[in-house]
């Protein structure tokens, strides 16, 4: 495959981009406080370093046959080596430059249709910042949250930036608001909070449902009951008057009656 190496650097921190013209691609990025290593096609991460656990994290789909990246993290690890060498020259040789930074833009959003006490994922999507790394917290009814969160690996942009996930597992209730808060250099000091709560939709249409079928088939079921009587009384009549005027009688009764509210 025929590389292309694109070196991304601005002030403090270096990244480089190795792609083929089938798509494929390799990025390694440092800074003085991050380290990333990645491979993915058409845009979609494949595998990543995970330097914490020291190890390699395939980010597939399952397959029949699972595809595997041998001697990858190794070699992210000799990488990293490198990059913090040339990050070290540059530094030196630009005079420690003032950092470029470019502030993220905040979304947050459910994964599914929402519906009462049924499990969900909100996503926070943070996009277009530069360098990382940005910090992500989540607040419910202006409680920090901090379990069921998790933060997706950094993830390059067209243009230079990056842009990250992080997501929250809810049980949505009636009345729940969620908060995102990011923060990142670019800011200055001001985080970005985006706000999600509960709609008003979710609350009403799953009990509003069952008592709508419940009341259409009691009122269908009423009106078939008062049609068979009436059919009755009319066959009836002129042959039999007081069978009829007992039928009436039943109908009155029947009328009469309330229906119980466990129907």
């Amino acid at each position: 495959i025929l590389m292309k190496p694109v070196v991304l650097s601005k002030s403090k921190s270096i990244y480089s981009k190795y792609k083929s013209f089938l798509t494929d691609f390799s990025i390694t990025g440092c800074s003085e406080t991050e380290k990333e290593s990645m491979t993915g096609s058409d845009g979609e991460e494949a595998w990543h370093a995970d330097f914490n656990q020291k190890t390699g994290v395939v980010t597939l789909p399952d397959f029949a046959d699972p595809m595997s990246f041998p001697g990858y993290y190794e070699e992210s690890v000799a990488k990293q080596e490198v990059c913090k060498q040339n990050l070290a020259v540059l530094i030196k040789a630009y005079e420690s430059p003032p950092e470029e930074m470019d502030p993220p833009e905040t979304f947050i959003y459910p994964r599914n249709d929402v519906q009462l006490a049924v499990e969900n994922t909100l996503i926070c999507h943070v996009t277009g910042f530069f360098p990382p790394p940005v910090s992500v917290s989540w607040a419910k009814n202006n409680v920090i949250v901090t379990e069921d969160v998790s933060l997706s690996q950094y993830r390059p942009r067209s243009d230079g930036s990056f842009h990250v996930f992080s997501s929250l597992k809810i049980t949505p209730e009636d009345g729940d608001v969620y908060s995102c808060t990011v923060n990142h250099r670019a800011l200055q000091g001001q985080p970005q909070t985006r706000i999600w709560s509960v709609p008003e939709a979710a609350a009403v249409l799953p009990s509003l449902g069952p008592a709508l079928f419940c009341g259409v088939g009691l009122t269908l079921g009423l009106l078939g009951v008062a049609t068979g009587l009436f059919f009755l009384i009319k066959a009836t009549t002129t042959d039999t008057p007081d069978m009829a005027k007992n039928i009436k009688h039943l109908m009155q009764w029947t009328q009469s009656k309330t229906v119980s509210p466990g129907f």
